[in-house]
């Protein structure tokens, strides 16, 4: 069988359990909207147009103030774009208002840490237009490697002295780089590395509820990437039948406030 791109959600899907990867992925059920998922839509638009703002007229003094200000302005008009999507949740106007707050604090929270990065900034550069193009990254970047049948959209490259530094910004309510993120790290660091010749010095997630997490990219990360790849192209370049993708009971089936999108059909228990 041909083989099939993977990404690391893939990846860490059929890590978790082959079957739901099978449904998913081959047999291509439909997946059920989530307020995690559009909340996350929402952060990551917010964040990638604050970067890209006019800064022209910006106030070198009140900089600070006027950063905060944006990035709710940014906030409000996203969290309007994606009404009809968070509609569909069917979620009550109390569960709305606390996603809302929550969410928005989260994004000032960043945006705190991201104006001290500025601030230290003009201690280098004669004026905030500079700093901030100093600080902000690439965002959005998309990779596909065509030797590992693997692509990626990493949110941000941050270049900090002579190192390269990859981000992902999250809203986990738990500030944990989990083994899953690791490897969703360390694939991340392989696409960089094949299109560009070298890894990065350090990868990271900004847990927008609490700050950044980094970790030295090391031979144990990409080793434990490549072999996560490795495993999950073999077994799915040789099944392509139901029964040859196993059931992985869990909590992750089902917990108190919800369940896999594929628990009725699975019937795991």
């Amino acid at each position: 069988m041909v083989k099939r791109v993977q990404s690391p959600s893939s990846i860490n899907t059929f890590l978790q359990c082959p079957r739901k990867y099978y449904y998913q992925y081959i047999e291509k059920l439909p997946t059920s909207p989530n307020i995690n998922l559009v909340r996350g839509n929402i952060a990551h638009s917010t964040l990638e147009y604050f970067f890209k703002q006019d800064l022209a007229g910006i106030d070198e003094i009140n900089y600070k103030e006027e950063f905060i200000r944006e990035i709710q302005r940014i906030f409000f008009t996203q969290w309007g774009k994606y009404r009809d999507a968070l509609k569909v949740l069917g979620l009550s106007t109390k569960d709305l208002k606390f996603y809302f707050e929550e969410t928005l604090m989260m994004l000032v929270n960043w945006c705190n840490y991201f104006i001290e990065e500025i601030t230290l900034m003009l201690e280098k550069k004669e004026n905030i237009v500079d700093a901030f193009n100093s600080v902000k990254p690439l965002t959005e970047q998309e990779f596909q490697s065509e030797t590992m049948f693997v692509r990626g959209f990493i949110d941000a490259i941050k270049y900090v002295g002579d190192e390269v530094h990859i981000l992902d910004y999250k809203t986990n309510a738990v500030p944990e780089i989990k083994e899953s993120i690791r490897l969703q790290l360390g694939i991340y660091s392989l696409l960089y590395n094949e299109k560009h010749g070298k890894y990065p010095n350090k990868v990271g997630v900004f847990f927008l509820k609490d700050k950044l997490h980094m970790l030295i990219v090391d031979e144990e990360l990409v080793e434990n990437a490549k072999q996560a790849i490795h495993i999950v192209h073999e077994h799915t370049t040789m099944f392509d039948k139901k029964e040859d993708y196993e059931k992985k009971t869990s909590p992750l089936c089902k917990w108190k406030s919800g369940q896999c999108d594929f628990y009725d059909v699975c019937k795991p228990y």
